[in-house]
């Protein structure tokens, strides 16, 4: 009986060798890449994903600094691969600007993962209120000035 080359994922050193050999075959660009494997390392990796939510509790911003720091990747890298200039990735990086519908596909093209990891809400931090003490209120644009 042959022995199967991947299994269902069960340990999370697993996930990882899972994802360094997918890594790899994507990475080097190689049309002879098997494609069949390529989906099949995908579909385990994103079932454990899904079961461990491995992304669920993290931000956007958080989520991107995993994957710059797991690719060993700058924010200068970054800029490259999403192809805007340096202020736009600073300000995603420091909160004070959201991710783009463009920006989301590109990032999750690039790591391969899904979109939603990307597209989900957390708070920016707004210059414009930044004099205010209340956490809550400080992340929004309104002009709150007292009614008379």
């Amino acid at each position: 009986m042959e022995t199967l080359k991947y299994k269902v994922i069960k340990t999370e050193e697993q996930y990882w060798d899972y994802c360094n050999i997918l890594e790899d075959l994507v990475s080097n660009n190689d049309d002879e890449a098997p494609m069949d494997e390529v989906e099949l390392l995908t579909m385990l990796i994103e079932k454990w994903d899904e079961e461990h939510n491995t992304f669920s509790t993290a931000d956007p911003v958080e989520i991107l600094k995993y994957l710059m720091d797991e690719h060993k990747l700058k924010a200068k890298d970054i800029v490259t691969i999403l192809n805007v200039n340096k202020s736009t990735v600073s300000e995603i990086l420091h909160y004070r600007k959201g991710f783009s519908k463009e920006i989301i596909r590109k990032l999750a093209e690039r790591f391969k993962v899904r979109q939603e990891a990307f597209n989900r809400p957390y708070k920016l931090i707004s210059t414009l209120n930044s004099h205010l003490r209340d956490a809550g209120v400080m992340n929004t644009t309104k002009n709150l000035a007292p009614s008379t």
